[in-house]
């Protein structure tokens, strides 16, 4: 009964730890660039050691990746939520509004995905997996699109589902770099409202 109790502190102990260091490594990261930031710094404001950070992450890769995961989860959801709410069929521009909506659109964060992908695109085993960590909202949209095929006709120039998703997250890219610049949000989902239901209406 004691081991199982000392087991469990020791897990949300752990947990928190992970958390912790990684809303650390968020701030240090949009605050000083992903690239200029060192394992120390992060324990640092995070208030932990070494050791702590090397008993839940091998390095700042990982880190990162932990980081990008449970954001893409986040639109991933928001998306896939947005879109579910029509049933069998879909109505493109009331799933837009909601998309756009509910959409995360963070400038903090963007600016430290920024720097990691620019990282990603000098390490090719890097940018394997964070390939694999975008694909999941693609794969959110198009599985969507796909529920609705035969009920909602998407233009025939996307090649299908698969393609409209790929322009959908392409969309997303775009309007979140003008965001980087001009820090306006509200500009950035009237924008993102604007280009996706031209691209899903035609």
């Amino acid at each position: 009964m004691t081991v199982g109790g000392t087991a469990g502190r020791v897990t949300r102990r752990r947990r928190r730890t992970r958390a912790n260091l990684l809303d650390a490594a968020f701030s240090v990261f949009a605050a000083k660039g992903f690239g200029r930031v060192s394992i120390e710094e992060i324990c640092e404001a995070a208030g932990y050691t070494r050791g702590a950070f090397y008993s839940n992450f091998t390095g700042l890769d990982e880190l990162f990746f932990a980081l990008y995961a449970e954001r893409a989860e986040l639109i991933a959801e928001q998306v896939a939520g947005a879109l579910a709410l029509d049933g069998p069929d879909l109505d493109v521009t009331a799933a837009v509004d909601r998309v756009t909506d509910v959409l995360l659109l963070d400038r903090d964060w963007l600016l430290v995905k920024t720097d990691f992908l620019v990282h990603a695109a000098r390490d090719p085993e890097v940018a394997r997996a964070l390939l694999e960590h975008r694909a999941r909202l693609r794969r959110a949209v198009a599985d969507r699109l796909a529920r609705a095929r035969g009920r909602t006709v998407l233009p025939a120039v996307l090649g299908g589902a698969e393609g409209a998703a790929h322009a959908v997250v392409a969309a997303y890219d775009g309007v979140t770099t003008q965001l980087l610049l001009d820090r306006d949000v509200a500009h950035a989902r009237a924008w993102l409202k604007q280009l996706l239901t031209a691209l899903l209406t035609g």
